[in-house]
């Protein structure tokens, strides 16, 4: 079975493009996703504490994912040591999906930060999704209900897009009006035959 990573900056549509590829019976592992359950787990929550220290309690004492975020977007060092503590946590997970998904061609890793974090040692192929800086912040505008500067800090955050692009295998444009299904039903052609 072949790891596939699919990628792409905050807002470009990494989402959409998922669906896309899960409809066609490929399984996906949504790493923000699995991430975020971990902050059901009191075991991680003292970690994170720890971690970042007593900005992310709340007043009843009780860590608060927004603190968080607001520590972690504006400090690098802080988002290092969050990052550390989730990171291989989502690696054991992705490893037992694909135990679970063994009978499968391929199955796809959807994580932005996947190069940020070396993560791409991990897959056989990467997929990068792309969309210019411009249409992603329309779209973040009216997904999250931010300003420019909080979603272009958090943008900045992350490895530029251009640069993922160069890096990946392979690259969806995923303009409104561009062919996305198309686009995907061809990789997923080329995916399931090239060892």
């Amino acid at each position: 079975m072949k790891r596939i990573g699919i990628t792409g900056g905050m807002g470009c549509g990494k989402t959409t493009v998922v669906t896309e590829f899960e409809r066609l019976g490929v399984p996906a592992f949504v790493a923000d996703k699995v991430g975020g359950a971990y902050y059901n787990d009191a075991s991680f929550l003292a970690e994170v504490h720890n971690a970042l220290g007593d900005g992310v309690l709340d007043a009843e004492g009780r860590v608060d994912k927004k603190r968080i975020a607001a520590i972690v977007f504006s400090d690098k060092e802080a988002l290092a040591k969050l990052n550390a503590l989730v990171h291989p946590r989502v690696m054991v997970d992705f490893d037992a999906f694909c135990r679970q998904h063994a009978d499968k061609t391929y199955v796809l890793f959807e994580s932005a930060i996947l190069y940020d974090y070396g993560l791409e040692r991990y897959m056989d192929k990467v997929i990068c999704v792309y969309l210019s800086l411009d249409e992603r912040l329309a779209r973040l505008r009216e997904r999250d209900h931010a300003g420019d500067n909080v979603l272009l800090a958090r943008i900045h955050n992350q490895l530029p897009a251009e640069e993922m692009m160069r890096r990946a295998d392979y690259v969806i444009l995923n303009y409104e009006g561009n062919p996305r299904r198309r686009q995907v039903e061809y990789l997923d052609k080329e995916l399931r035959i090239k060892n």
